[in-house]
């Protein structure tokens, strides 16, 4: 699909995603910390004309990795891509990628699956040829109406992700499934807005079985935009200089993913 595989620096001198859950060690008497993601570094590939990029390498996550959904350290999948018309684009992409792979496993891989299936008995994954896709706001609906509060501009706990997966799964018999337009104050700073309510973002996570697997969404590519979301999450922007100074002499709208740890799902 002419994406390009490139590496990127897991050593900053600024997170890359914002918030607490990573990993600062001292460089040369210089604060450092390790990569989040590769997502800042992707961007800026994509202000170099690349286009459509994809990195598989490893992600550091200072979280509680004593869980069954919790990894300090994994190999994740993250691309990149330029948009045309709007971040439809890339939840396009996803449905498409990952229906193909299940599809794949299930023909291509039946005796490794009875293998593990002895093992660690399962249930086939039950997805749409269409991957399903509801807003935020149609989800937390959802969970209202099954008795569930939840806050309209919030995110979604592990019990609320859980819950709705049951409902989509009742209502639309599928375990595979796209959320998208999540509330901006939840997702990371360079996280796109929507142009018809800025209180919610171009944005998705995707989910299997009630987890997340996967989020992205369309990224900010104005500099200045930038500079003031950087500022709102606390993000010292000198730290970060050289990532906004990429998007100076214009850049294409864009958006991308980043897959969890494959050992996570």
């Amino acid at each position: 699909m002419g994406f390009v595989s490139i590496h990127t620096p897991k050593l900053l001198a600024s997170s890359s995603e914002g918030g607490s859950a990573v990993f600062r060690l001292d460089y040369e008497g210089q604060p450092v910390c390790l990569a989040q993601s590769p997502q800042l570094h992707k961007q800026m590939a994509i202000c170099g004309d690349l286009r459509r990029v994809f990195v598989v390498g490893p992600v550091f996550r200072a979280e509680d990795s004593f869980t069954h959904r919790h990894l300090c350290e994994f190999v994740g999948l993250d691309a990149e891509m330029e948009i045309y018309k709007d971040y439809s684009e890339i939840m396009d992409l996803v449905d498409e990628l990952f229906v193909f792979m299940f599809t794949e496993l299930n023909e291509k891989c039946k005796k490794e699956l009875e293998a593990v299936g002895k093992q660690y008995p399962f249930e086939p994954l039950k997805f749409l040829e269409k991957t399903l896709r509801l807003t935020f706001e149609e989800g937390t609906q959802m969970l209202k109406e099954a008795g569930v509060e939840v806050d309209p501009l919030g995110d979604l706990n592990t019990e609320s992700e859980r819950k709705l997966g049951q409902l989509v799964l009742e209502k639309y018999k599928t375990e595979f499934y796209i959320l998208h337009r999540f509330p901006t104050a939840v997702r990371p700073f360079y996280t796109m807005p929507c142009a018809d309510n800025p209180l919610y973002s171009n944005s998705f996570d995707v989910f299997i079985r009630g987890e997340e697997i996967m989020s992205g969404g369309q990224r900010v590519h104005v500099p200045e935009v930038l500079e003031k979301r950087a500022r709102e999450c606390g993000i010292d922007v000198k730290t970060i200089s050289t990532y906004i100074y990429s998007f100076k002499y214009g850049a294409p709208p864009h958006g991308g993913f980043g897959v969890l740890g494959w050992s996570e799902w």
